[in-house]
């Protein structure tokens, strides 16, 4: 495929006449045209940083810069989504019709309710949120249609930005150990340069740089929780939201050499110690290629090392400095408020979809605490019995799942909750809410099922059965008082609904209050007592 210049889209689609009517966003970079809807005005596949092809493979994005020839002045139609990273289709993951898959994929998308560009210069600019997606780093993008921002703009009175990432093989494998040309955490530093772009840029869409709240979703949500530990992100965020964070898996440089030696492996590319000849085959796989090599190894290393994942940031002492909640627990990150929480049945998508990412059986979990073990002997995990006394009374399988659950999900939640509340104000929640079909399909308030609820594009597709036994009324209330929640808190003010008695304190005030999300939301004082009991306050996780 062609690439285009800074700016515009990879994506080739038709291009709609313009009409005379469609907004523009005057930048340093060009002036951008997009679209007018009813609810929202909309710019999709905008360039934030230079194609990540050729020698920049495998290396941290590099912003873009004005150019000098005057081209700066020249405008860009942003109609069509740009390319997304090549990656396996998943029938979880619905990337929206038409998709196209290209290495060239560092695109973003803007949201504005209905003129907020016109009059980017005379009106009181709007919040933004920074939308990053999930996907278990492997997956998605932020073109997916449950991502349409609409909704959230128009309802909120917010600016809305999506965007992709590198994924898997392509943004998260460090190479570094195989040729120090190759840079660690490539796929983070896509984050940070969108960031930037956000920041330089975003105020021509009548959006406000210094209100900017980052959220996402699992491992959207993971690039949140690690972002607020990285010093290169001050300044480039004022609040943030963890849905679902799987904060703790995130790994050293000794963990990722292995990682990339088993791609080496996998890719039948032979280390004779000719380094110049490793990097050249490396740098010559194709990159449908580097796509089913991170399916491989996706499904290879949580097999072989239960409770571990193939792809996740790297600490590397740099972007990265430290484990995340080390750096929480020590008081280092960066002091901005946080909501952060997780869903009551969060391994129930796992094992629906027949998943190796998450330990479920018996068997597996018995295999990740002897992982621990192995891995730090002086740490006293703790006792089987302690564990399970949180679950008793649960049939064999359904305390499998709730181990999962909280050990990947609850409670390293819970444990950074409760270090960054000494440092800037925090929000639990734990969402609850599920509809008559998902409790029939066992999966109940399963990992990503708040997602739709959030963004307000409820039943999307033609195909969705979430209503199909019922239950739209008391879901488009769940999602009303979610989305006034969220967008209440870019505001600059607390998550509440504005409803009389509807406040949710923070966390450290009180018995650690949690606002239970469900038909009706109740903030419950210690609701993971009982979690606390068993699993204690000692951190555990793979290094």
């Amino acid at each position: 495929m062609e690439h285009d210049e800074p700016g515009t889209s990879a994506v080739a689609e038709t291009t709609p006449t313009p009409t005379g009517a469609e907004p523009l966003a005057r930048t340093a970079l060009g002036t951008y045209r997009g679209v007018a809807g009813d609810r929202a005005d909309v710019w999709r596949g905008i360039r934030y940083a230079r194609p990540p092809l050729g020698e920049l493979r495998w290396r941290r994005a590099r912003p873009l810069t004005p150019d000098e020839d005057g081209s700066r002045d020249t405008v860009v139609d942003a109609f069509s989504f740009g390319a997304v990273c090549p990656q396996e289709l998943n029938p979880a993951v619905r990337l929206g019709p038409d998709v196209v898959m290209d290495e060239d994929c560092l695109y973003l998308n803007v949201w504005t309710p209905p003129g907020a560009s016109t009059h980017a210069h005379d009106a009181v600019a709007l919040p933004v949120m920074v939308w990053l997606h999930g996907g278990a780093y492997v997956l998605g993008s932020g073109s997916q249609p449950y991502y349409d921002g609409a909704a959230l703009a128009s309802t909120g009175d917010v600016v809305i930005v999506t965007l992709n990432y590198r994924l898997g093989v392509l943004g998260f494998a460090d190479l570094s150990s195989i040729d120090p040309r190759f840079e660690s955490n490539v796929g983070l530093s896509d984050v940070l340069t969108a960031l930037a772009w956000v920041r330089d840029h975003i105020a021509a869409f009548g959006g406000d740089p210094d209100k900017v709240t980052v959220f996402g979703e699992s491992a959207g949500a993971g690039l949140v929780t690690a972002l607020l530990t990285m010093p290169a992100a001050e300044g480039l965020f004022g609040r943030a939201i963890a849905q679902s964070s799987p904060v703790t898996s995130m790994y050293g440089a000794d963990r990722a050499a292995r990682v990339a030696r088993m791609l080496l492996d996998a890719a039948g590319i032979e280390d004779t110690g000719d380094s110049a000849a490793v990097v050249g085959q490396l740098e010559s796989l194709e990159a449908t290629r580097c796509s089913t090599l991170t399916t491989e190894l996706f499904a290879k290393v949580p097999t072989e090392s239960p409770g571990t994942i193939a792809f996740a940031p790297v600490v590397d002492g740099d972007l990265l400095p430290d484990h995340p909640l080390d750096a929480y627990r020590d008081g280092r990150a960066l002091p901005v408020p946080l909501i952060i929480g997780t869903n009551r049945d969060e391994a129930n998508l796992f094992k629906y979809m027949k998943s190796p990412l998450m330990p479920i059986t018996a068997e597996e979990i018995e295999r990740m605490f002897a992982g621990m073990r192995e891995e730090y002997p002086d740490i006293v995990l703790p006792e089987r019995a302690q564990v399970l006394s949180a679950y008793s009374g649960l049939r064999p399988k359904v305390t499998g799942l709730g181990v999962a659950r909280d050990v990947a999900f609850r409670m390293p939640t819970l444990w950074l909750a409760d270090a960054h509340a000494r440092r800037a104000p925090v929000y639990v929640y734990r969402y609850d809410w599920t509809t008559r079909m998902f409790r029939l399909l066992g999966l109940g308030a399963a990992h990503a099922t708040e997602v739709p609820y959030v963004w307000g594009n409820l039943g999307a597709g033609p195909r969705d059965i979430t209503f199909l036994l019922g239950g739209r009324k008391h879901g488009e209330a769940v999602s009303q008082r979610l989305i006034r929640r969220w967008t209440s808190f870019a505001h600059g003010r607390a998550p509440d609904t504005g409803s009389p008695g509807d406040e949710w304190p923070t966390y450290d005030t009180g018995r650690r209050p949690v606002l239970r999300i469900d038909a009706e939301d109740r903030v419950v004082q210690n609701l993971d007592g009982d979690l606390w009991e068993a699993w204690g306050d000692e951190v555990l996780s793979f290094r």
